[in-house]
């Protein structure tokens, strides 16, 4: 099956085969992205998260804002709530972003967004999943040292080392990388660039798979497909690259994801002795409270401020 989608894209790009139906997207969820897209500097991978729960809710209220109403919008997402989990909190967002873009066109209620109800969610309640220097190291020799192993190799220790993102380095391009001052420029969320140093061993990585696996193309994306057509990875590529490096290294890991190795990275600077602020501007996050999260996971210093637990004299 997937080869027969590789032969069609194939022949599309080729101009032999008829082009990709475009998906029917409602004209107020289009409009809602391209919003997102000019005002909020909002990346398409979160906008294709965002209309995947969009689609049913306009296709279940309308297309018409107005006739929304705060119990319609309240039932809908009662009704797909089911334990608070990562799905429903992204649900809800959307759909709270979606109904204040409304509002501020004076195209619905005012106070519209105040009937999406709130999911129970407790900041730092989880530790973040994460395996340690010597898994990833395992999980990363898995690639072999050669065609395609060189391109996954080199997405690995970006993620591993740089604790770069899956979206960062498959939206990654050829001129990010500044070889003579030895930095990579990574543009994340909301359109946000930083610089960060480029160790040598990612380096060399990159530079082995730019020498001898990336395909000839016109395209400045660094990563590409290793079969034609040589296009962009897709959305879920750098997860199912992650995915199978974990299930062949035989490392046990709490996730198959690739944000575990992002984790993975922040969660082994810590263990380092980096400072909370330093690990966030690594891993540019516009809020500290973003970062807190990973003192959880510095059970030696949390140990020696412990308090005993109270113990009845009675």
């Amino acid at each position: 099956m997937q080869g027969a989608r590789r032969l069609l894209e194939f022949l599309r790009a080729s101009d032999r085969a008829p082009p990709e139906p475009e998906p029917q997207t409602p004209l107020v969820v289009a409009e809602f992205c391209e919003w997102m897209r000019l005002h909020r500097g909002t990346a398409q991978d979160t906008l294709s998260g965002y209309r995947r729960y969009l689609l049913p809710f306009v296709e279940e209220l309308g297309e018409h804002p107005r006739r929304y109403t705060a119990r319609a919008v309240r039932e809908f997402v009662l009704k797909r709530a089911k334990g608070g989990s990562a799905s429903v909190q992204t649900m809800v967002k959307a759909l709270r972003m979606f109904l204040r873009c409304l509002i501020s066109q004076d195209r619905c209620s005012a106070d519209l967004d105040a009937a999406v109800p709130k999911i129970a969610h407790w900041r730092l309640a989880t530790l973040p999943r994460f395996v340690g220097a010597d898994d990833v190291d395992r999980i990363i020799a898995t690639c072999p040292m050669e065609g395609a192993g060189l391109r996954n190799r080199a997405m690995l220790l970006l993620m591993a080392r740089l604790a770069l993102r899956a979206g960062d380095v498959r939206c990654m391009l050829v001129k990010d990388i500044d070889w003579e001052s030895g930095c990579l420029r990574v543009t994340g969320k909301s359109g946000r660039a930083a610089l960060l140093p480029l160790t040598q061993e990612v380096g060399d990585a990159v530079r082995r798979y730019i020498d001898h696996a990336r395909p000839r193309s016109d395209l400045d994306t660094l990563f590409l497909r290793n079969h034609a057509p040589h296009t962009a990875l897709g959305p879920g590529a750098i997860g199912g690259v992650v995915r199978h490096a974990i299930l062949r290294s035989g490392v046990e890991t709490p996730t198959l994801g690739a944000h575990l190795l992002r984790h993975s990275a922040a969660a082994e600077m810590l263990h380092q002795g980096a400072s909370i602020p330093e690990i966030g501007a690594v891993l540019r996050h516009a809020s500290s409270r973003t970062t807190a999260i990973y003192a959880k996971v510095d059970l030696v210093s949390l140990a020696a401020i412990a308090q005993p637990w109270p113990v009845s004299s009675c």
